[in-house]
């Protein structure tokens, strides 16, 4: 499916920034996303400048948006979260998979990947396995969130035997008790709690409606209540001390699996943590550090990746 990419990419120009292989460069096609998928028509109308989109804001809408873009771009069916979980923008989350797909080292065909807090979504490796064919391991805290990745495997059989779920039994560690003896990984990937607590992550949902009512054209007072339309629930969202301390803790324990994993990698939403990430990476001895900025339209991410072999 790699080189299918390539090819459909080629003589197309880049409308959103977003990697080269992303199929998602040339934004919606809406007409085509709701013959895939019907249920998508009744979230579908013109925005204020005349073209098909969604309310952003609404969670129903964005989540059905997400099934679609799934069905269609990657054969992944009766893709679904429950209530309030975090519901996460597919092209930057594929994104982040074609950038890790450019390390070295991950040109071979039988990669193995490990993603660390799958969530209730399990993006990260629903887009490993079918975009790049990979074998990968969904870890989680959250046993219901696991049950329900369990059952998007379950709906879709191909994956079965690619894309494996462990619960991490111990919220104190993040490798120790998901990386068995004797086993190893190409890489791994992670999008940490960005918030340091419930509180913080309620304010910046309601930042993040407030920016899409304006970006709508709408009058004060006009905007809707403060649902967090890309959802969130409890791990997903906050932990004590917020990116930072997981950031830290991420980098500490990689050391001790430094054998295991060729390249750990972790997403980073707030600017400011890469600096000091960086320096603790350094600090344990890593032989390659590398930031990858990531764009879609105005928006700027960053993934860090790092190696010890």
């Amino acid at each position: 499916m790699n080189s299918l990419q390539r090819r459909k990419n080629q003589g197309k120009p880049v409308r959103k920034n977003l990697h080269p292989r992303n199929l998602h460069n040339q934004g919606y096609d809406f007409p085509a996303l709701i013959k895939k998928h019907p249920a998508l028509e009744a979230h579908v109308k013109p925005n204020a400048h005349g073209n098909l989109s969604i309310d952003f804001a609404d969670p129903l809408a964005v989540k059905t948006l997400n099934a679609a873009l799934l069905n269609r771009y990657y054969n992944i069916a009766n893709w679904d979260i429950p209530e309030g979980a975090l519901c996460p923008p597919i092209p930057g989350r594929a994104d982040y998979i074609h950038h890790v797909a450019d390390l070295p080292g991950l040109e071979s065909p039988s990669i193995r990947m490990l993603d660390i807090g799958t969530g209730a979504n399990g993006i990260y490796p629903l887009l490993a396995c079918q975009i790049y064919d990979w074998q990968c391991v969904g870890s989680d805290i959250n046993p219901q969130s696991l049950e329900n990745v369990a059952r998007i495997i379950a709906n879709n059989p191909a994956l079965k035997s690619r894309f494996t779920l462990r619960r991490q039994p111990d919220r104190n560690h993040i490798f120790e008790g998901i990386i068995q003896p004797g086993e190893f990984f190409d890489v791994s990937v992670c999008n940490p709690p960005f918030h340091a607590s419930l509180d913080e992550a309620v304010k910046g949902s309601q930042r993040k409606l407030k920016n899409l009512a304006r970006s709508r054209g709408e009058q004060k007072g006009q905007s809707k209540s403060p649902t967090l339309n890309f959802g969130g629930l409890g791990a997903e969202l906050w932990c004590k001390g917020g990116e930072q301390l997981f950031l830290k803790k991420l980098i500490k324990e990689s050391q001790a699996y430094s054998s295991q994993c060729r390249w750990f990698t972790s997403l980073v939403s707030k600017a400011d943590n890469v600096k000091p990430a960086k320096k603790w990476i350094l600090k344990l001895g890593a032989v390659d550090i590398r930031e990858i900025e990531m764009k879609q339209g105005n928006k700027v991410t960053r993934v860090l990746a790092w190696t010890f072999i």
